[in-house]
């Protein structure tokens, strides 16, 4: 084998030619090319990095917003619950109320009635006592007044013993 130094000086030549060549007219474009390329890379994961963080804060926003509206829902219920409650003792009270007011109102209806059926039996008494006595005397008892007054008098004191 044997080597041969024109040759070996033609491709070095050559490759210096070659590459002041590429150098000059396609290195800048493509190391230009590859810089605009990394940049857009790098730009997009910026663009993803934020996007990524942006949904992770909408998202705990969300949890946020979610357990806020919990808890109104459960302030609400809970709201209702004593509203419901207090208006059912006030009905409760109010029910209460009105059957003592009707029991008050019976008992007086139910004392007036027997007052009155006390006073009719008395009349009702007095006059037959008077023909019973009259009978009983076998003369005529008049009935004016005075001879009411004495019985009905008898009758009180009779009836306010018992």
């Amino acid at each position: 084998m044997e080597i041969i130094w024109e040759n070996i000086v033609i491709s070095i030549a050559s490759f210096i030619i070659l590459y002041w060549a590429l150098n000059k007219f396609a290195f800048s474009k493509l190391f230009s090319i590859m810089e605009q390329r990394r940049e857009l890379v790098l730009n997009q994961l910026e663009d993803a990095k934020q996007t990524r963080e942006q949904a992770t804060q909408y998202v705990e926003d969300q949890k946020v917003a979610l357990e806020e509206a919990r808890k109104e829902a459960y302030d609400i219920v809970e709201r209702s619950k004593q509203t419901s409650s207090k208006q059912a003792e006030q009905i409760l009270e109010e029910a209460s109320n009105a059957v003592v007011r009707l029991k008050s109102e019976a008992v007086r209806d139910i004392e007036s009635e027997k007052n009155k059926a006390v006073e009719a039996l008395r009349s009702e008494l007095g006059t037959v006592s008077v023909k019973i006595a009259s009978k009983l005397l076998d003369k005529e008892v008049k009935m004016d007044n005075t001879q009411e007054h004495l019985v009905d008098q008898y009758l009180k004191e009779v009836g306010g013993r018992s």
